[in-house]
Parts: C-alpha cells; structure tokens; sequence
C-alpha cells in the first residue's frame, strides 16, 4: 500500500480493518502521526509473548530508523518482512526439533503415578503402606522430592535448548536500514545503537536469564565484531554496505537456527539424566517398595 501512494497512517488503518491481529487496531486507537507510531508501537506491545513481541519491537525500530534516516519505508517494510518470514521458518523448525524431547519429558514423569496405580489394580495396598507407615512415608516424601526435581531440571534443560535470541541478525538489517537514507557508516552506527537501547532489542532471552547475563553480552560482542567486519570490507572493496549487510543478517539467521537445532538434538540426550536420576528413583520409590512391603507384611504375618 505504501509502493501504491498511500501514506503510512492511512495505510496502516487499512491493515487495522482487513488484517486479523489486534495490535494494529490497538495502535490506531492512539491516533499517532507517521513519527510518533514507533513509539505508540512499543506501548500496545508488552502484553504478547516474547517472540511476536521482539517481532514488533524490531519493526517499530525499523520504522524509527527509516523516518530518522530518511530510507524510504516501503522497501524497508518489505525487507523487514522478508527477514521475519525466514526467522518464522527456522522457529518452526526448532519446534519440530523441540516437539519430540519435550514429549518424553512429560511422558516419563507420569512413572510414578502410573506405578502407583498399577500397584492397586495388582491388589496391592500400595497408599495404605505409603500414608500408614514410617517407610511409606519417607518414600512418599523422598519420592515427591524426587519428582519436584526432575521437573526443574527438565524445565531447564528445555529452556537452555531454546534460541538465545528472539531476532537473530536484527542488528545487520537495522543497520542496513540505517545505510540507505544516505547518511554515513558513522551517523548510521550510532543511529542503530540509539535504536536497540531505544527499543529494547538486546534484552535476554528465557535461555540467556537461564545461562546469566554473561551470554549476552558475549553475543552482543559476536554481533558488533560481524557489522565492524562486513563495514571494513565495504570500505575497501568499495561497494554498498546495505546488501553486505543483509547477506550478513541472514547468515546469522541461518546460524542461529543451526545451533538452536543441534540445541534440541542433544537435548534428548540430556533428558535421560533426570529420567535415571530422579524419575526412575521415585518410580521406584512410590510404585514399588511399597508393593514391596505389602507382599513382605502379608508373608511375615502368615508365620
């Protein structure tokens, strides 16, 4: 709509009215000039999950950094989109990859129950010896600790696994952004850097709160290295930066679902800790000592 003429607020309450997501309509209810929407963007945002909210997040910057550098915003948007339907792809495929380990999780903390109901269908009198003896009930309470956890450490490991970043290579297109009004490599650095603590774009992810602050920091490092490197072989090769730069944000992109990837894969590996750990411990604390018990109180109480 904007490549068609129409101007950026009458376009966006085009998409308020025809597109089925809320924020749009959230946003126009504001009322904002084409200068403020980065900014009444960022306040009808908060409430969605983390992964659609960074989505926005990055837009609103894109935008920003378009209306400040003077970049046209139709191809900007249409960039930006192409960016965030190759980020949905590698998201889907590390759910695909995530699905199956995630599942086992779930599936082999339900042993102890399931031993402690198949312990009554046998004729055992499994919850008498565990709610009625000083045995059962160290079991009851060791096995409980037991499950509390495994639980813990799944969510843990499940977390670790996850991507780090919610918007891989956002900076390269920012960036990219930034170089194409026509300002210099300097002005556009230091627009971009206003731009990501403006927006909120270098926050932790679940898996780096889980891993500390220090992988952060560490990617932030790895990412402004990458634009220092692709900036210095623009200079000297004497070419435009913009396409470096977004050549470069989707080979981060590609990285990043890569490790996420391997991430998962492991993950079925890690999982089988807490399966040997713990789960199988309290399955066997809570499903068969006490049948156990009972078989060897019934035995003795014949004599």
């Amino acid at each position: 709509m904007l490549s068609a003429g129409i101007p950026p607020t009458g376009a966006w309450e085009y998409v308020a009215e025809f597109v089925e997501n809320p924020v749009p309509s959230l946003l126009m209810a504001k009322h904002p000039e084409p200068q403020e929407l980065a900014d009444a963007l960022m306040g009808v945002v908060e409430p969605l999950p983390a992964t659609e909210r960074s989505a926005w997040r990055g837009l609103a910057a894109a935008w920003s950094i378009a209306m400040t550098a003077g970049a046209p915003l139709a191809p900007v948007l249409t960039a930006y989109a192409d960016s965030l339907r190759s980020l949905a792809t590698v998201q889907r495929d590390i759910d695909v990859a995530l699905a199956a380990p995630v599942a086992t999780a779930r599936l082999v903390l339900t042993l102890p129950p399931i031993g402690i109901l198949l312990g009554l269908a046998l004729g055992f009198d499994t919850l008498g010896v565990l709610f009625g003896s000083f045995v059962g009930w160290l079991c009851l309470l060791v096995g409980a600790a037991l499950l509390v956890v495994a639980v813990r450490w799944n969510k843990r490991l499940v977390a670790r696994a996850q991507p780090s970043s919610m918007t891989p290579g956002i900076e390269c297109e920012l960036l990219a952004i930034a170089v194409s009004g026509g300002g210099s490599i300097e002005q556009a650095e230091a627009l971009l850097q206003d731009s990501l603590r403006r927006f909120s774009l270098r926050q932790p992810s679940t898996a780096g709160e889980a891993n500390g602050r220090g992988q952060t920091h560490e990617s932030a490092s790895a990412i402004d290295s990458t634009i220092e490197r692709v900036i210095r072989l623009s200079k000297h090769a004497g070419v435009p930066a913009r396409q470096l730069l977004r050549s470069e944000a989707e080979a981060v992109r590609r990285a990043a679902g890569s490790a996420a990837e391997e991430r998962a894969a492991a993950l079925a590996v890690r999982l089988m800790l807490p399966l040997g750990l713990c789960v199988l411990p309290a399955f066997v604390l809570l499903g068969v000592v006490p049948m156990l018990i009972t078989v060897v109180s019934s035995t003795v109480g014949q004599f």
